[in-house]
């Protein structure tokens, strides 16, 4: 079994930034990517950044060139570097993990972008 726990969620300025933190435990050796997804009150949840095994990346077109992610290993962690934020990025964000059998979600932390 794989658990996320997400981290680093709060409220910014408009143009400001924040780091989340998705920290991996259990079964990490079966994880083959990782991604960020967000949901806003009365939308859908979507896909915002993932990160495979080999190191590829994708981005929504909303957050290309204002989000990066990226890993640390050693720390079985992903994180999403989020700048230029805009109160269109107000939403829960999700941490999801892909293994071969399974999809596990982390518990969710809030953004909240502040006009």
């Amino acid at each position: 079994q794989v658990q996320l726990v997400e981290s680093g969620g709060g409220l910014v300025q408009a143009g400001g930034s924040l780091r989340l933190s998705c920290a991996a435990s259990g079964s990490t050796f079966s994880i083959i990517a990782i991604g960020w997804y967000r949901q806003a009150p009365g939308k859908q949840r979507e896909l915002v950044a993932r990160i495979s095994n080999s190191g590829s990346t994708n981005y929504a077109d909303s957050v290309k060139g204002r989000f990066t992610i990226f890993r640390e290993n050693a720390k079985n962690a992903v994180y999403l570097q989020m700048n230029s934020l805009e109160p269109e990025d107000t939403a829960v964000y999700y941490c999801r993990a892909e293994t071969y059998s399974m999809v596990v979600w982390g518990q969710g932390t809030q953004v909240t972008v502040s006009s």
